[in-house]
């Protein structure tokens, strides 16, 4: 029991700081997440196959392919004119909104 506390704790010191270090405001995030919610259900996990789930994401990913759908890199023309309306703050909190909620699995369809 006393090895998985310590490595649970090594875990932690090295993971924590690194999350925190990340902009954004998580309350804020939810708050603008609100469009979000039709594609990618309310806390991330989207429930339709065709669209992703942002919950549990890497908040560095999920950053820039906002950016990326708002400047154009990236092509998906529902998330260009989405993108389009958040500014570099707006970004930052869905992301760290969006990569602290917990990503659900869930089973696709056989082919």
């Amino acid at each position: 029991m006393k090895i998985q506390n310590l490595v649970f704790s090594i875990v932690l010191m090295t993971t924590a700081p690194a999350a925190m270090a990340f902009k954004g405001d998580v309350e804020a995030g939810e708050a603008k997440s609100v469009t979000c919610a039709a594609c990618h259900s309310k806390d991330g996990n989207s429930v339709i196959p065709v669209n992703p789930s942002l919950a549990g994401q890497n908040y560095s990913y999920l950053a820039q392919a906002l950016k990326d759908y708002r400047s154009g890199a990236r092509s998906n023309p529902i998330m260009k004119g989405q993108a389009a309306l958040l500014k570099d703050e707006d970004i930052e909190n869905l992301a760290k909104y969006f990569s602290t909620q917990s990503g659900k699995l869930v089973s696709l369809p056989a082919r």
